[in-house]
């Protein structure tokens, strides 16, 4: 059954510039800290792949610190993380390394040291969105995810120590979603992680530590996730775009009706037509905060190149681009930008992406006057195109370049524009089929590893992409191909492409001779002086 949540589609709201490699890194050292030593004294950072070539222009360095630091991945300190790690007295390095293969694009191994001497090694992935595992401790492959409230138990492996462990469980009347033990081997050291469904007093905790061969106990229980309940009944589930269209059909539903049924179904713990609200407030404040006042980005090559469309709307949009979508196109372009300066956005599905979503949705909005629940209710049908995408293909563009990223995003906008102007569940579908498909074979090419050249002009034309492929459809342009077929071949052509154009920045434009030295080239933005 597919568990994802809409706010692991349009989550984390975080600080950019990437979701995979600033808010997935940030969560790997959450998770690292909670079982590590304490307090520490000296953590190593060992990257490898598509972290080990892009860690500075993507800010993961500084996010890896601010998760050792315990710090939010929307927290605004993570961009002087550095500065409050000295202020702790605790020292890092960074250690990228050329032995990655076999591994996943985004890893890290974290390699911690206590005041007292005690050394433990955790190794993370960051999974794309924001979303990551832990696949091993001290050499030891295990997987946790925290995705639930999680117990986490080192221990030796002996006859017993299980069973200890359950009975106290049981006793304070905690029910265990899952129990997973892993071993280095027979009799040595072994870790269990044990997912449960609510939370755990801290008296249990030191129950479990007292109980014979235990070595250490720690609650895992990462900020910003989204907790499932685990006997969840879900009526309105679906995994591909047939089964979601057959939802629609049955219950005479939009897809963002069934998106948030579906939601409430997943998860009861929370209000979540307020947290969509939220999400909503943080796209307006990303698509106009740089705009009306433009900075200059980390890496230096973004910065004002929002405002200036915006400015120039009057100018060349009779002529090109209508007003409608030179705001859309002004608004993705701001997001990239608020992202590149370590500002606050919403993924969507992706930092690299998230200015399609938003500058879409907001955009049309404007000109048609919608409401905000008109709004979110389309938000929820891009969340189903996202989670779709994410299940059967990927949306991170280490794993299937920019297609997955840009492309996913403008399918989802693409079918939230539609039903933003009241279109049925197979128009809607039809346009994201049309939007991935002239995004095909996009590769992931980061210029010098920073998220913002030509991650701002591909959103942009994500933005036109998705109105274009909207209208198409609305106006009863079908796509012949079914959108899980699409889906499908957006997977193939990502796993076809060379690592080199897969977010590692080896390839394509950023292979190209200007690119180490590339700076802002603007008509007349005073930021760049």
């Amino acid at each position: 059954m597919m568990t994802t949540s809409a706010f692991e589609v349009l989550g984390p709201i975080m600080v950019g510039p990437s979701s995979s490699h600033t808010a997935g890194a940030l969560r790997i050292a959450q998770v690292a800290r909670i079982l590590g030593p304490k307090p520490l004294k000296r953590v190593e950072f060992v990257l490898y792949n598509s972290f080990a070539h892009t860690y500075k222009g993507h800010g993961s360095d500084k996010a890896l610190v601010a998760g050792i630091l315990g710090l939010a991945p929307d927290d605004i300190r993570v961009r002087d993380s550095f500065e409050l790690a000295k202020q702790a007295n605790l020292r890092f390095e960074f250690i990228p390394s050329e032995n990655g293969a076999g591994k996943h694009p985004n890893t890290v191994c974290i390699v911690m040291h206590g005041v007292d001497g005690t050394r433990m090694e955790v190794t993370g992935e960051s999974l794309g969105g924001g979303r990551m595992r832990i696949s091993s401790i001290d050499n030891i492959a295990i997987e946790l995810s925290g995705d639930l409230p999680t117990i986490f138990v080192a221990h030796t492996d002996t006859p017993g120590v299980l069973a200890s462990l359950t009975r106290e469980l049981s006793c304070a009347h905690i029910n265990i979603a899952t129990l997973r033990t892993f071993r280095s081997k027979k009799g040595g050291q072994a870790y269990s992680v044990i997912e449960i469904d609510n939370d755990i007093p801290e008296e249990l905790v030191g129950a479990l530590r007292h109980i014979h061969h235990v070595g250490l106990v720690n609650m895992v229980n990462i900020p910003g996730t989204v907790v499932i309940t685990p006997d969840a009944t879900l009526t309105h589930n679906f995994e591909t775009g047939k089964e979601l269209l057959e939802l629609c059909q049955r219950f005479n539903l939009s897809i963002g009706e069934v998106m948030r049924l579906r939601e409430y179904e997943l998860s009861n713990s929370d209000d979540h037509d307020a947290r969509m609200q939220h999400v909503l407030d943080v796209m307006r404040q990303e698509v106009h905060d740089p705009i009306e006042h433009p900075r200059k980005s980390l890496g230096g090559l973004l910065g004002g190149q929002a405002q200036m469309v915006a400015q120039a709307q009057d100018t060349y949009a009779h002529a090109l681009m209508g007003t409608t979508l030179t705001r859309c196109v002004a608004f993705s372009m701001a997001v990239l930008e608020r992202s590149a300066t370590m500002g606050v956005i919403v993924a969507a599905p992706t930092a690299g992406s998230a200015g399609i979503v938003p500058g879409a949705l907001l955009g049309v909005a404007q000109t048609l006057h919608k409401s905000d629940d008109e709004i979110a209710r389309a938000l929820w049908n891009a969340c189903a195109l996202g989670a779709i995408l994410a299940h059967n293909a990927s949306v991170a563009g280490a794993e299937g370049g920019c297609q997955a990223e840009v492309g996913s995003a403008s399918a989802m906008a693409a079918s939230a524009v539609c039903e933003l102007l009241g279109a049925p569940a197979q128009v809607c579908l039809s346009a994201a089929s049309t939007a991935i498909a002239n995004l095909l074979g996009l590769v992931c090419d980061p210029v010098r590893g920073l998220v913002e050249y030509p991650c701002q002009d591909r959103n942009a034309i994500g933005v036109a992409n998705a109105i274009s492929a909207a209208q198409l459809a609305l106006s009863g342009v079908y796509d012949p191909l079914p959108f899980d077929e699409v889906t499908q071949a957006m997977k193939e052509v990502g796993s076809a492409l060379p690592a080199s154009l897969r977010e590692t920045a080896l390839g394509g434009l950023a292979a190209t001779p200007s690119a180490a030295t590339a700076q802002a080239v603007c008509g007349s933005c005073n930021l760049c002086d």
